[in-house]
């Protein structure tokens, strides 16, 4: 194989992270200061000035201080202006996407250098707001254009307050159990397991935000510190959003880092990806036991490791909730006791919102510089397990050049069953396809909500009041999965379906072996 032209082979050469936790409240740092300061430790990091001939940043979309002129504001403080600058849309993938994108747009001699930053402070601004503290901050944008649950998902998700991710996700990690042949106590055992060693990971990271090393057991039982959020989510277990953290990237060409005296053992190359989607509202989806996009995904970047997930040396795989790693390492082919993080974790490390896989490339790539040849995969995934990207870094040279089109959405449609039609006035029986339940502070359950189908294959969606215990007690038994169980759907309160469980399985569900 001829070598590749150094003018068009991107490499990552330059990372930068940082973490407040101030003292002093009105001392935090804004989201722009923390980028800021990312952008300068990756230039230090990569020992070259490459900030003076930046020419594309993308910016992670920041929520905690929405600013009306982002893109100027960080480029007054940078001294410079790049030919472009964009603040992109939302997404847990959306870093990935960018880091793919600008090392596509160097491969075609488009870019010199080219950055990707985001950064959160909801940490102090969160903690300002409960103390009623004007921050000596910027003004915000009195309206920011921002796409959430309500502009995505179906009006009777509104209507019964499954929106937020906390309260979405269970109905894939309520489904997997039956899947996967195991009772729900055993799955959540998986998860702490799974979680338990996030947290080791997160401790021996210099940019974490806790430090916090739970047991498996102690991260599955709900206490006073640890409540219950969603069946069979306690707060350990959950995203944490509350954090000051800031994270950038900066790529360039091979040649133009060999003229600025950047050594070759510090570049690190982007191999190639893949990036699909689901559809948006996830009462659209055929099915919640996996996810199509998911699976092509990651079977697409296993090329890269010779077929074998083992031929990656180092693995990220996104973990706002125990389901979605749960997923991928079936889907990789991993055991069950394998290394799923470079950073720590969601819940652990922290999760500045969308920019969490920013802050993961950047482990990535000091990962890398410190191992034998070999290849890391990352992985991310935004919305309601929606929008799915993976890209493959390395310490050598790619075997061939990048692929322009990564799309994989053809393969991952194909692979879609018939979505059952969705009813919104239905009475009579019903078979549960899973379920959400949500507790509220005193470590109760509000009420649940179910997806079931009819006879007739159609969905509803329908509501299991709190007082309803008998129902509720099957639904949350960790002896056997509620999955499957016969139910019926009635006219409720609030204009909307109730459901109740008509028979109960009364044989645990075989465990996995």
């Amino acid at each position: 194989m001829s070598s590749p032209d150094p003018r068009f082979l991107p490499v990552l050469v330059g990372v930068g992270e940082i973490t407040d936790q101030p003292q002093q409240l009105e001392r935090g740092l804004e989201p722009l200061a923390l980028m800021e300061h990312a952008l300068r430790r990756a230039e230090q990091d990569s020992g070259a000035a490459l900030l003076d001939q930046l020419d594309s940043v993308d910016i992670v979309y920041q929520l905690s201080w929405p600013y009306p002129d982002t893109e100027a504001q960080l480029c007054q403080r940078l001294g410079r202006q790049p030919q472009r600058v964009e603040l992109g849309p939302m997404g847990g993938e959306s870093p990935l996407r960018y880091l793919h994108q600008a090392a596509l747009a160097i491969a075609r001699g488009e870019y010199r250098v080219a950055a990707v930053v985001g950064a959160e402070s909801r940490h102090t601004t969160e903690r300002a707001a409960k103390q009623n503290l004007d921050l000596p901050w910027p003004p915000r944008d009195p309206a920011p254009k921002v796409r959430r649950g309500k502009d995505i998902l179906h009006p009777l998700s509104l209507k019964h307050g499954i929106l937020m991710p906390p309260t979405v996700y269970p109905f894939y990690e309520n489904a997997l159990p039956r899947r996967y042949g195991q009772t729900p106590r055993a799955a959540m055992e998986e998860s702490g397991r799974l979680w338990a060693r996030m947290a080791r990971i997160a401790a021996n990271n210099p940019y974490t935000w806790s430090e916090r090393t739970p047991s498996a057991e102690e991260i599955i039982t709900p206490t006073a510190e640890n409540r219950a959020v969603a069946w069979p989510y306690t707060k350990w277990q959950v995203a944490n959003p509350m954090v000051n953290q800031g994270a950038a990237l900066l790529l360039t060409s091979a040649a133009v880092a060999r003229k600025m005296g950047i050594p070759e053992e510090r570049w690190i190359h982007l191999w190639g990806g893949a990036a699909a989607v689901e559809p948006e509202d996830y009462l659209q989806r055929d099915q919640f036991h996996r996810s199509h996009a998911q699976d092509t995904v990651l079977e697409t970047v296993l090329r890269w490791a010779g077929g074998d997930v083992g031929g990656f040396r180092h693995l990220e795989l996104y973990s706002c909730f125990p389901c979605v790693p749960k997923m991928a390492r079936r889907t990789l082919g991993l055991d069950e006791d394998f290394e799923p993080s470079v950073t720590g974790g969601l819940s652990f490390f922290g999760a500045p919102m969308n920019n969490y896989m920013t802050h993961a490339a950047a482990a990535m790539v000091r990962r890398l510089r410190d191992s034998a040849p070999g290849e890391g995969l990352l992985y991310g995934q935004g919305e309601y397990v929606t929008k799915h990207h993976a890209v493959v870094l390395s310490n050598r040279p790619p075997p061939a050049p990048l692929a322009e089109d990564y799309s994989v959405q053809a393969q991952a449609d194909a692979r879609r069953g018939p979505v059952p039609p969705l009813l919104e006035r239905y009475q009579g029986p019903a078979t549960l396809e899973t379920f959400t339940a949500l507790f509220n502070r005193a470590g109760e359950v509000d009420y649940a909500v179910v997806l079931a189908l009819t006879p007739a294959g159609e969905r509803v969606m329908a509501r299991v009041p709190g007082t309803d215990r008998a129902t509720l007690d099957t639904l949350l038994d960790p002896a056997n999965s509620p999955i499957g169980l016969a139910g019926e759907a009635m006219p409720g309160e609030e204009d909307l379906l109730h459901f109740r469980i008509a028979t109960r399985r009364t044989a645990s569900t075989k465990e996995a072996i």
